[in-house]
């Protein structure tokens, strides 16, 4: 779809990128000749992914593990890429979520998603962008939101209050940045299978109780997905800036939510679905360097 050397010379940051999502896009960024940059807070899998991409293209790939939840180990993060060169592109992917009943939410659980998606997401975005205007580098940024942005979703509260919060960031960043040469746009994933994300999401596996239908018939593929976020990504649509697109198979235009099918679970259903949760999140802080 692209010519391969797209983005060559571009230098970009994907955060969370060593699995899921984050990994499909670094690698169709990889794959068009940009030079990555990933970060995350399992060291395993993120190098076990830039050795992979290293093997593939012929492009650098630099990791380091980093939790965005601490705005100073993100400056500082972010001050040693800019020592090697500006950055040409940021896709904010880094994320967390877990499907829950609101009433059983602890304050706890509820920043445990904040934290990540709201305060660390703006933490990333603003210690680049204030390099980018500094140094006056023109720069793109793409952040991975949800369509509950629009209709909202059960079961799922906190992560959609964080990330409306940053669909209001990307229009607001588009108009304050925009006269520097920084676009800012965000995609709304719909259904795309990947295991962190389903282990926590659709820990079940029932896929259509869980997530609702699409009027396409099926959940989104992996390509579609990286052809857009490269889209955006390259040169030649500047004036393309501070509009979230959802790719989504116009699941939220027919339906109240992604989650809305979970109203049918009983205490019974959702007492496993916690201890399938547990079972996930404690492999992966076992995981964890950080």
């Amino acid at each position: 779809m692209f010519k391969d050397d797209l983005l060559k010379e571009k230098r970009i940051l994907v955060t969370g990128g060593g699995t899921g999502l984050g990994k499909e896009m670094a690698t169709h960024f990889a794959k068009h000749g940009a030079e990555i940059f990933i970060c995350g807070r399992r060291e395993n899998v993120l190098e076990e992914t830039a050795n992979e991409l290293k093997e593939k293209y012929d492009t650098k790939i630099h990791y380091s593990t980093l939790d965005i939840r601490d705005s100073k180990d993100v400056d500082s993060y972010i001050q040693s890429i800019f020592d090697t060169g500006p950055l040409d592109g940021l896709v904010n992917n880094a994320a967390g979520n877990f499907i829950s009943p609101t009433k059983d939410l602890s304050p706890k659980g509820f920043d445990a998603i904040a934290n990540i998606v709201f305060h660390g997401t703006f933490y990333v975005t603003h210690s680049v962008g204030k390099r980018w205007i500094e140094a006056k580098h023109k720069g793109s940024i793409i952040s991975i939101l949800a369509t509950w942005v629009w209709t909202g979703s059960p079961y799922v509260v906190p992560s959609a209050m964080s990330k409306t919060g940053l669909h209001a960031m990307t229009q607001s960043l588009a108009a304050e940045w925009g006269h520097y040469g920084i676009k800012v746009n965000a995609i709304a994933p719909g259904p795309f299978p990947t295991k962190g994300a389903w282990d926590r999401l659709n820990p079940n596996g029932a896929d259509e109780e869980s997530l609702g239908s699409t009027p396409l018939g099926r959940v989104g593929e992996m390509n579609e997905l990286q052809n857009l976020a490269t889209f955006l990504m390259a040169d030649g649509c500047d004036f393309l800036t501070g509009q979230t697109i959802a790719i989504d198979g116009a699941q939220y235009l027919t339906g109240g939510g992604t989650f809305s099918g979970l109203s049918k679970l009983t205490d019974d259903d959702w007492a496993n679905i916690r201890n399938m949760i547990r079972s996930t999140n404690n492999k992966d802080k076992a995981d964890r360097k950080i």
